[in-house]
């Protein structure tokens, strides 16, 4: 009965949902069409299909639940982690309707007042969506309440905390399932994540028990950032080297990524005293400073924050311009996602990283204590960030294969380093097919240590037990006359090309692929770019100091940008909420560009919906309409 309840609820969802999406998106948010895989996401929510969206940050990811919450009856909740994220996604919720209450949530943040005030717009029907943390889900008075009101369906944000296997764990996730089952088992979960690998994305689906979901997962590329990879020399010249670029920045939001809370600290001191508003961030300040200090960076009262890792998860920031790494990152994962933190709003995006070995060695230093798989788990992830660190091919390439994509344009139009400046190409035919006829000799039970060990004729106790001298690959590519920096170049390099895969969950075997088995039989010409040396990266970050003291379109009007910007910050200053939240800044940039003179022109802008032009539009229109006439 409950199952055929459910179809009929759903057919009855579908009928009530054909309606031209295009102009809900315009009506709700402003926008004329969407982005990617949007507007089929949405159609399988409107199904009443399980489905999982794995959709790289700045990708509209939260419009994805947001639009058919607000068409379908009923509230939607979206299980969040972070009362930061919630609070943000609210007051825009709220920017673009002229309904105060079509968005609420409900977290620890909250008194007992504004409690009351929040279930009773959500008994009147008045709210269409309902952030909650998982911890608060999981009250059994909320569980009780819940199940009172009408739900249309769950939303489950930021799903890889649900994996011990993501970047950040949440145990508390993994009570979810057993939540929406008590609440109403027949309602459709839609699962959204930013970062996840094949390996998490199974643990989603597992955990949250999705039921033949949609599964939609987005490319991982962000054409709008930039990536180099800069050798960390002396102290002295690489805080010389990063003023120098935030003064050619200047007046953009940035975040600088350390290893620890003193660098931290004394970076932002460095950067201060050289004419650069910015602050420090890290677990070490208590909670109503770094709340303060993140409130700076968010209204725009500072351009730089210098934090450890413990700054992020929940940033909603669009206009974050540059992104730098003083120390490298402990795996792939956190890199990614720190560097989706520029350019959300699709413009501009530049992710610098001071490259350094003793910087690595100091990542492998912190996990002596951990358990033994732990630690060699640890390992095998840094390695692979060293190793993009090191590739001389582009880095959309080795991004993007690390997520299990195949990136197939041959450069990615100078927007990485390698891609601006590359390196010479060398054939590599015949150290290709040793190299795979190596790993198959060896049963494709090994490392790239290993391997390189046997093809170099390098013996060892572990190669002298397995008998691996004895095979007739040992020693093959001795004749070669190439070192150890060829041979990890050239597997690494093999990974990129589909020839051989790293199973990191294995601790790094190398097996072959089907492409590696067919090369194998039929060997054809191939030319790669060996890895960089780095010979220089010999940086530290202790006792920081440095020097003391001192793109847009044609049509763009830089002089009128300024003034919206500056009235954006009175505005959202008046209203309590951040800049962005009352108009994004390439809405601003498009008013730079096409004057809108009046609120139904202002309507037209992209970004802007018939809500957001009523609360915030008369000051700018008001502001554009003088300009012109003075101009």
């Amino acid at each position: 009965m409950g199952e055929e309840k459910r179809k009929y609820f759903m057919v009855k969802i579908k009928e009530s949902t054909q309606v031209d999406l295009k102009k809900e998106l315009h009506k709700n948010f402003g926008f004329d069409s969407f982005k990617g895989d949007q507007e089929k996401i949405i159609q399988s929510i409107l199904s009443g299909n399980d489905t999982f969206v794995i959709m790289p940050t700045g990708g509209g990811k939260s419009l994805c639940y947001q639009l058919p919450a607000l068409i379908q009856e009923g509230v939607a909740i979206i299980v969040s982690p972070l009362i930061a994220l919630m609070k943000n996604q609210v007051d825009l919720l709220r920017s673009y309707s002229d309904i105060e209450n079509v968005a609420h949530f409900l977290n620890s943040s909250l008194n007992k007042g504004q409690i009351k005030k929040v279930k009773e717009d959500l008994v009147k029907g008045k709210t269409k969506m309902l952030y909650v943390a998982p911890e608060t889900l999981t009250k059994e008075e909320n569980v009780d309440f819940l199940k009172e009101i009408k739900i249309s369906f769950f939303a489950v944000d930021e799903a890889h905390c649900i994996s011990e296997w993501g970047h950040d764990f949440r145990p508390e996730y993994r009570k979810i399932r057993d939540i929406v089952n008590e609440i109403n088992p027949s309602l459709s979960v839609i699962a959204l994540t930013a970062t996840a690998t094949p390996k998490v994305q199974d643990d989603i689906i597992k955990n949250l028990v999705l039921v033949k979901p949609n599964i939609f997962v987005s490319s991982f590329n962000r054409s709008n950032l930039y990536y180099e990879i800069v050798p960390k020399g002396k102290k002295d010249q690489t805080v010389k080297h990063i003023v120098k670029f935030i003064h050619q920045n200047r007046g953009k939001s940035g975040i600088i990524y350390t290893l620890n809370r003193k660098t931290t600290e004394d970076l932002a001191e460095v950067l201060k005293a050289n004419g650069i508003s910015a602050v420090a961030y890290h677990a070490g300040l208590d909670g109503k400073l770094r709340a303060e200090r993140q409130d700076q960076f968010l209204m725009e009262k500072v351009d730089v924050i210098v934090a450890t890792i413990a700054f992020g998860m929940g940033i909603d920031k669009p206009d974050i311009r540059f992104v730098i790494h003083y120390n490298i990152p402990k795996s792939i994962e956190n890199y990614y996602q720190e560097t989706g933190r520029a350019g959300r709003d699709g413009l501009e995006g530049k992710c610098l990283l001071y490259f350094s070995y003793k910087d690595v060695q100091k990542l492998e230093h912190l996990m002596r204590d951990k358990p033994l798989t732990e630690r060699e788990m640890g390992g095998q992830l840094i390695s692979e960030t060293v190793a993009y660190a090191e590739s001389a091919i582009c880095r959309r390439k080795v991004l993007l294969h690390y997520f299990g994509e195949e990136y197939k344009e041959d450069t990615c139009n100078e927007m990485c380093d390698n891609c601006r400046h590359p390196k010479e190409k060398i054939e590599v035919k015949d150290t290709v097919f040793t190299a795979l006829e190596t790993i198959k000799q060896v049963k494709e039970m090994f490392g790239v240590d290993y391997i390189i060990n046997v093809i170099l004729g390098r013996m060892n106790t572990q190669i002298q037990a397995y008998k691996h001298d004895k095979l007739k690959c040992f020693s093959m590519g001795a004749h070669f006359q190439m070192d150890d920096h060829f041979w990890n170049s050239l597997l690494r390099q093999m990974m990129v090309e589909g020839l051989i895969r790293k199973d990191i969950e294995e601790y790094g075997l190398l097996k072959l692929t089907d492409k590696g088995k067919a090369f194998l039989k039929k060997p054809y010409s191939l030319k790669l770019s060996l890895n960089h040396k780095f010979e220089d990266a010999e940086g530290d970050d202790d006792d920081v100091s440095g020097p003391q003291g001192s793109n847009g379109s044609a049509a763009l009007d830089p002089t009128l940008l300024n003034m919206l910007k500056d009235l954006r910050k009175q505005v959202a200053a008046q209203h309590k909420l951040q800049p962005w939240i009352i108009f994004m800044e390439n809405s601003l940039e498009e008013m730079a560009t096409t004057y809108p003179t009046s609120l139904k022109e202002l309507e037209n802008i992209s970004g802007v919906s018939k809500g957001k032009a009523l609360k915030f539009g008369k000051k700018f229109v008001e502001l554009i309409a003088q300009y012109v006439e003075e101009k």
